[in-house]
């Protein structure tokens, strides 16, 4: 399927629709994104002409965009929506070193309180889990010590701490 110059290569295309106090806000996040991740490209975008109020003329009523090789949309609605972004929905966000969890959790962030277990909630109410990639081995673990120790350890944690979470798996102090 195409649109436009843009051919559409994923069955499902997680969609952000902004509403609310974001409304307006699409295009905004779309360039945010981009500047964060380092494979973006924004595609095709439709904007509201004149007309279709409540929608301001020039937001956006559907725009496509990728993020490490992941395609997106994205859409403003002045409608009255009984919804926002929450919790319900995040994307996770592997990383192989601590120093990808510092950029993107410092990129991110923008939120202190929503802050637990490698959760964040960015600038947009959109909430993202910024996770290190050996996690998925230690919680795959049989050992149900080394299993509770890393349980222990991160459920302390806000942004995960690679070099914390390695003690603990091991079994050495300090974790």
């Amino acid at each position: 399927m195409s649109t436009g110059e843009h051919m559409i290569k994923q069955k499902i295309t997680p969609t952000f629709m902004f509403v609310g106090k974001q409304y307006g806000k699409a295009e905004e996040a779309i360039n945010f994104y981009r500047t964060v991740f380092h494979d973006a490209k924004v595609g095709d975008i439709l904007r509201y002409s004149k007309g279709e109020e409540p929608d301001r003329f020039g937001t956006i009523k559907h725009a496509a965009f990728v993020l490490e090789g992941l395609e997106f949309a994205a859409m403003d609605s002045a409608r009255v929506h009984d919804f926002a972004f929450n919790e319900a929905i995040s994307f996770i966000v592997h990383c192989g070193m601590q120093e990808e969890i510092d950029y993107y959790w410092g990129k991110l962030s923008a939120d202190p309180n929503a802050e637990q277990c490698g959760w964040l909630k960015d600038k947009y109410g959109l909430s993202w889990q910024i996770v290190p990639t050996v996690m998925e081995e230690m919680l795959k673990d049989k050992d149900k010590e080394r299993l509770a120790r890393v349980t222990e350890a991160f459920l302390k944690m806000k942004k995960f701490d690679i070099s914390v979470l390695k003690k603990a798996y091991y079994g050495e102090s300090g974790a």
